[in-house]
């Protein structure tokens, strides 16, 4: 391979979009790699009193203790029957570690920066203040969310204190 071909690769690789894919229901949701730390199956949960609505508790993860939040909640969504297919994605949320229970992770994707478009209003329900954009692949359309911006600062702040 010569030079030329690896500046061009190089190019072409930043316009991509490394994503983790997850389910909640039928819709489908991204990611960035970087905030995601490890995916594990579902654990027991230790209930936390006094905690926000969507904060399912907390969980030890080799030692230390990870604040868990159901997404479904998160997002106002009905609760559903946990399976085999259940996940909690441990992730970077502003500097800390939480875990985000999901009803299934799909996949690892790299999609062209072009083909996402700017947040509408609304899709499934989720407010476009959690959503970077929406990226279209082939027949399918990946709600890309914006993790600095799920919970708010208050919210944030008892999450901390758990």
């Amino acid at each position: 391979m010569d030079n030329a071909t690896t500046v061009r690769s190089s190019t072409e690789d930043s316009n991509l979009i490394q994503l983790v894919t997850f389910k909640l229901g039928p819709e489908e949701f991204g990611v960035d790699i970087l905030k995601v730390q490890e995916i594990i199956r579902m654990m027991p949960i230790t209930k936390v009193p006094n905690a926000p609505q969507f904060v399912e508790g907390v969980i030890n993860l080799r030692g230390k203790v990870i604040p868990v939040i159901d997404m479904r909640k998160r997002f106002g969504m009905a609760g559903c029957r946990r399976d085999n297919n259940t996940r909690i994605m441990v992730m970077d949320l502003q500097g800390q570690v939480v875990g985000f229970v999901v009803d299934a992770v799909s996949e690892v994707l790299r999609i062209p920066e072009s083909t996402v478009e700017a947040p509408p209003a609304v899709v499934a329900g989720i407010g476009s203040e959690y959503m970077r954009g929406v990226g279209k692949l082939h027949d399918r359309l990946l709600i890309l969310l914006d993790l600095d911006r799920l919970l708010t600062e208050q919210e944030f702040s008892s999450l901390s204190a758990i």
